[in-house]
């Protein structure tokens, strides 16, 4: 399941990214008083505001609820880790205690009869 939202959050991304470069600036309506009267015929005469502008706010907001998800993925990855925040060399000498106190498993036991 992660890894779709990555999926996801990565496409919401790439297309986001995508809607910002199409978009024209404010400044692009001074260029077509001096001359380039094509600047806004793609969009119509009232340029590509409106449905681009709320594209672009569908994708934001998708991109911050796939954000806000990862990141709480993230952290129940950290609070399942049962060593997070202790140093290493307590954790392995947990871990060498934890050996010791198992049983050998590769000896052939010794059972009485």
């Amino acid at each position: 399941m992660e890894t779709l939202i990555l999926v996801v959050h990565f496409a919401l991304a790439i297309a986001f990214i995508a809607l910002v470069l199409l978009q024209q600036g404010k400044g692009a309506d001074a260029g077509a008083a001096f001359g380039s009267g094509a600047s806004q015929t793609v969009f119509g005469s009232q340029g590509s505001g409106s449905f681009l502008g709320k594209l672009s706010a569908a994708i934001a907001a998708g991109l911050f609820l796939t954000s806000f998800v990862l990141a709480i993925y993230a952290k129940q990855k950290v609070t399942k880790v049962q060593d997070a925040g202790v140093p290493a060399a307590q954790v392995i000498e947990q871990q060498v205690q934890e050996q010791a106190a198992l049983p050998d498993l590769d000896q052939p036991q010794k059972t009485d009869h």
